[in-house]
């Protein structure tokens, strides 16, 4: 969002140098105004493009990987705090560090910052995503299916009281 805001600041920028740099400068300091502009323009959107090849990377081969079998977890909020965590370290050493505008001195992007850069649900979000998606198949199942019979089933019998013998 950073990016594309910047972006248009320098097309901007490239159209006024242009408009009023016809009438006030002469036309080899002009087409070196041009050319800054220009310059500053592919940049960013070199920066704009690198961010989307990274966030389409995480999203293809590491959240597959983290997220396999994630329909039958039951998570716990410790463990999605834990999850959270694990994301915004991940896209923190994708996007790295930004040097601060005011100060000049590098700093780490916030959760805020991450969240924007990489502008696709959370981790939990899909975890409980997929979760109501698998529910959803095992819902429509018949009534001979093994997990359907977990799913809606009720226990019936007593179970013995201590542990079983061998």
């Amino acid at each position: 969002m950073v990016v594309v805001i910047v972006v248009v600041v320098v097309v901007v920028v490239v159209v006024v140098v242009v408009v009023v740099g016809c009438f006030v400068l002469t036309p080899l300091l002009l087409w070196d105004c041009f050319c800054c502009c220009l310059n500053l323009l592919v940049f960013y959107l070199f920066i704009l493009m690198f961010c989307i090849c990274i966030g389409k990377i995480y999203g293809t081969i590491i959240l597959p990987v983290v997220l396999y079998g994630c329909e039958t977890w039951s998570l716990t909020l410790r463990e999605e705090r834990k999850l959270r965590v694990f994301e915004n370290m991940v896209l923190g050493r994708i996007f790295r560090p930004r040097r601060d505008e005011v100060t000049r001195e590098w700093r780490r992007l916030r959760n805020e910052e991450l969240n924007a850069l990489y502008s696709s649900p959370s981790i939990v979000r899909v975890i409980k995503s997929r979760r109501m998606r698998s529910a959803g198949h095992v819902a429509r199942m018949g009534d001979e299916r093994g997990a359907y019979r977990v799913l809606v089933g009720k226990p019936e019998g007593r179970r013995p009281m201590w542990r079983p013998r061998r």
